[in-house]
C-alpha cells in the first residue's frame, strides 16, 4: 500500500498521527507499542473532533508526571534500541532523530552528540515519532508522499526563547530534503513543525503518485483556524497506468534554469550553491566554459520544480553578475529512496536506499557521517564508507531471508 500525505493546513507529529488513527491505526495496538519504551505514565487517547465542516481524528497524549525533559540523541536512541520494536520500526524512528540531531547541530553549531532536544525530546514528541513509525508498518505503507508545504513568516515560543517562522530546524530540515513548500495563507502561525518536518524529510518523497484511491484519514490540528485545519492521509494502490501529464507543474515534469557568467568572483560560487539548494533547487552543477572574447566562463545550471522558478531566477539575478537567466522544462525520472540506519564497528550510519519497483538495488552511505565518525577515532573515511555498505548487505540478505 502507498500513501499520500496532503498537508493541506501544514503538517505536525500530532495531525501525522491523528491521520493514521483516523485511517484505521488501533489506539489499543498503539498505546501497547508506545509502552515499550519505558516511558511511565505516557497515555494516548484519539477522539474525532469537527474542524469547519470536516470531521478529524485528534491524537492526544499525556506524558504522565514526566516533566518537560530534555534529552540527548543518545538517550533517546537507546530508549528506542531497547524496545524491542520491529527493525523497520526501529530504523525509521532512528532515522528521524538522527536527521532532528544533523539540523539542531548545525543550526547551533556544535556535534550532534551536544545537542540538547528540548520539545522534540519530551515523551509527547517521542511518542509522536515512534507512534507513526509504527503506524506505517501496523497499516501497510510501504511508500509514503507528500505536498508542498505551506510555510509562513512570523515568530514561535521556544525553549530558546523566540524563534523565526518557520522554526531554524524545520527550515533546515526540509531545505536538506529539497521539500516543496508554498506560501501560508496567514503569517504568524507554525503550520507545519519541527517533528512534522523531520518526519516527512526523512520518510517521504515530495509528489503526488497515480494511485488506486482506498481510503482516507483526517488528522486535527490543535489550532482553530479560518479554514479546516486538518491533514489528509490518502490510502491506495499504485496505479498500473500512467499519470496524465497536462502541464509542466505535474509528476516528472522540472525545470532547467542556466545562465553563463564570466566575471564574477570565484569565492562567491560556493555560496550560490549552498543558497540555491536552500531555495528549492534539486540539483546544482557548475561547468566551465569558453566565452566571448576568449573569457574563460562558468555555465551555472540549477535543476527544480516549476513551482520554484521564480524565486530561484530572481536569486540567480541578485546573487550573480548575469543579466539573464534562460528556462526550459525537462521530464525527470525519478527512483525511490528511503533512509535506513546500519550498526558499523565505527557507529551507527543512516544508508541512503535507491529503490526500484520496490527492489533495493544501491545503498550509499551518508558521506558526512561517515566522515565525522572516521574522524573521531583516526582512521580513513573509506573504512567507515566499506563498513557501512558491508552492513546494509547483511541487513538486506537477512531481509530476504524472511522474505
Amino acid at each position: 500500500m502507498i500513501a499520500y500525505i496532503d498537508c493541506y493546513s501544514g503538517a505536525s507529529g500530532d495531525m501525522l498521527l491523528g491521520a493514521l488513527v483516523d485511517a484505521g491505526l488501533s489506539v489499543p495496538e498503539l498505546q501497547a507499542a508506545l509502552d515499550k519504551l519505558g516511558l511511565p505514565g505516557l497515555r494516548i487517547t484519539a477522539q474525532k473532533v469537527a474542524k469547519g465542516p470536516v470531521q478529524a481524528t485528534q491524537v492526544n497524549i499525556d506524558p504522565g508526571p514526566e516533566p518537560q525533559l530534555s534529552r540527548h540523541l543518545p538517550d533517546i536512541q537507546n530508549l528506542i534500541r531497547q524496545a524491542g520494536f520491529s527493525a523497520q520500526v526501529t530504523d525509521h524512528s532512528l532515522a528521524i532523530f538522527q536527521a532532528l540531531g544533523e539540523a539542531e547541530a548545525a543550526i547551533h553549531g556544535v556535534s550532534i552528540e551536544e545537542i540538547h532536544f528540548h520539545e522534540v525530546g519530551a515523551a509527547d514528541a517521542i511518542a509522536d515519532i515512534v507512534g507513526f513509525a509504527f503506524g506505517l508498518e501496523q497499516i501497510g505503507i510501504t511508500q509514503l508522499y507528500a505536498s508542498p508545504l505551506p510555510l509562513g513568516t512570523g515568530s514561535v515560543k521556544s525553549s530558546h526563547g523566540p524563534l523565526p517562522l518557520p522554526a531554524p530546524a524545520t527550515l533546515a530540515l526540509l531545505a536538506k530534503a529539497g521539500a516543496p513548500t508554498i506560501p501560508a495563507r496567514e503569517n504568524g502561525i507554525e503550520l507545519v513543525t519541527p517533528t512534522g518536518a523531520a518526519i516527512l524529510a526523512t520518510l517521504a518523497t515530495f509528489r503526488q503518485p497515480a494511485l488506486v484511491l482506498q481510503r482516507i484519514g483526517y488528522g486535527a490540528g490543535r489550532k482553530e483556524m479560518p479554514w479546516p485545519n486538518v491533514l489528509r492521509l490518502w490510502l491506495g494502490q499504485q496505479a498500473e497506468y500512467p499519470q496524465p501529464i497536462s502541464s509542466r507543474e505535474e509528476e516528472g515534469h522540472h525545470l532547467v534554469l542556466e545562465t553563463n557568467i564570466d566575471d564574477m568572483n570565484p569565492q562567491l560560487y560556493g555560496a550560490l550553491m549552498e543558497r540555491l539548494f536552500a531555495a528549492g533547487a534539486l540539483d546544482v552543477a557548475y561547468s566551465p566554459l569558453q566565452m566571448k572574447k576568449n573569457r574563460p566562463g562558468t555555465l551555472v545550471t540549477v535543476i527544480a520544480r516549476a513551482a520554484d522558478e521564480a524565486p530561484l531566477a530572481q536569486l540567480l539575478l541578485r546573487e550573480t553578475t548575469t543579466l539573464g537567466v534562460r528556462a526550459y522544462t525537462v521530464r525527470r525520472w525519478e527512483a525511490q529512496r528511503r533512509m535506513e540506519q546500519v550498526e558499523t564497528p565505527y557507529g551507527q550510519v543512516p544508508l541512503k536506499l535507491k529503490i526500484l519497483e520496490g527492489q533495493v538495488i544501491a545503498a550509499t552511505p551518508e558521506y558526512d557521517v561517515c566522515k565525522s565518525l572516521a574522524d573521531a577515532v583516526a582512521v580513513p573515511v573509506r573504512d567507515v564508507i566499506e563498513a557501512a555498505i558491508f552492513a546494509g548487505q547483511k541487513r538486506m540478505e537477512a531481509q530476504q531471508r524472511e522474505k
